[in-house]
């Protein structure tokens, strides 16, 4: 197989721009595992009065304005989706989830199941509600048929940040990512890349072995 013959679409929201940090370094990440990344934030859902109020958050939505707008062709043309989300009372943000919400149509289609999925998020204060995030985004994957590739406790430096589940760093917008963050998101990265390739290679090997021309 081609080294960049998987496509991996980092999906992401993010207000004051935790989340936005992190997505980068999960699509440099995947990039560097060898694949073709797309990086894409979803629209924003709050008055700009809101966001204006908040130097932070208007800052972030001035650094990132360049970066295009998920669309359902970004998830067709995703053989790996990495969704990314601050936590919101333990649960994605409903910018992410509206997001989420508008993929009825090719969920029931059947053009969401067998992509790989993962989850990145980030909460302001510790024990913010940062698994119950991932698990939560993870219940939507299920109902795709998706298969989940969680970065586990399979490298020792996860033994370090601390969560199987996914990437997540706790911090506002004046505490920037930390070392543990920035590793967990390599290794996120390149596992999801690393069984990308082996579903997508091995679903073709088998197309292939069962073709009635052989």
């Amino acid at each position: 197989m081609p080294t960049h013959d998987v496509h991996v679409a980092v999906i992401y929201y993010s207000s004051t721009g935790t989340v936005a940090e992190l997505a980068r370094l999960i699509a440099d990440a995947a990039e560097h595992a060898g694949s073709d990344v797309r990086l894409r934030r979803t629209g924003e859902l709050a008055p700009q009065t809101a966001i204006d109020a908040n130097p932070a958050w208007a800052a972030n939505a001035l650094a990132t304005a360049d970066i295009l707008e998920a669309t359902h062709e970004d998830m067709l043309w995703a053989d790996a989706v990495i969704f990314g989300s601050p936590t919101r009372f333990g649960n994605v943000s409903s910018q992410l989830k509206q997001f989420l919400d508008t993929l009825g149509g090719l969920w029931h289609h059947g053009r969401l199941a067998d992509k790989v999925y993962s989850g990145f998020t980030a909460s302001a204060t510790r024990h913010g509600g940062q698994e119950s995030t991932l698990l939560a985004l993870y219940q939507t994957i299920h109902h795709f048929g998706g298969i989940v590739i969680a970065p586990g406790y399979t490298a020792p430096q996860k033994y370090t940040d601390g969560n199987p589940y996914g990437t997540s760093h706790v911090g506002g917008p004046d505490i920037p990512v930390d070392d543990d963050a920035r590793t967990a998101a390599r290794i996120q990265a390149e596992r999801v890349v690393k069984f990308t390739k082996a579903i997508k290679y091995g679903l073709a090997q088998r197309q292939l072995a069962e073709s009635p021309s052989r």
